[in-house]
């Protein structure tokens, strides 16, 4: 909670967003939810949304426009490497991608310093991407700071 206050203050305080954007950069945001900002088109951030529901997380979507999300990336520290197709902000982490719930609840729990999780593009079998008949791909969770630094979390 008290990251999204500090890069609220910071953006604010250099005028980089007015008033109407700190709801979208994360600065509303109350302890424990997950805000998942996503575009009104994208069906697998819906069923990421259902996997965190299904997982026990609250959840708040915010639909919105593609660069709005990347103005909210941008103030985590998400490199464009990490990106995938939403993202979503708890506790001050940010949560790039499709990410298991696993991941997150043991981010939480552990509150490394980092400023958080991406799962980079969208891996086939990932949570809100599994498709009846195909294979899950394996891919890995990476952790990432704000010095843009990256590290392997967990492999799926």
């Amino acid at each position: 909670m008290r990251r999204n206050w500090i890069y609220a203050g910071v953006l604010g305080a250099v005028g980089v967003v007015g008033g109407a954007s700190y709801a979208v950069l994360g600065g509303g945001t109350d302890e424990g939810v997950v805000t998942v900002y996503k575009t009104p088109t994208c069906e697998c951030c819906a069923d990421w949304v259902t996997h965190l529901r299904e997982e026990g997380f609250e959840v708040e979507p915010v639909v919105t426009e593609q660069r709005e999300i990347n103005q909210v990336r941008r103030s985590h520290g998400i490199t464009p490497e990490l990106v995938s197709c939403h993202m979503a902000v708890v506790d001050g982490y940010a949560v790039e991608g499709h990410v298991p719930a696993a991941d997150i609840r043991r981010m939480l729990e552990e509150q490394p310093s980092i400023s958080g999780l991406s799962v980079p593009g969208m891996p086939i079998g990932s949570p809100g991407m599994e498709i009846p008949g195909q294979p899950a791909e394996s891919f890995q969770v990476l952790a990432f700071n704000e010095a843009g630094q990256t590290a392997v979390y967990s492999e799926h």
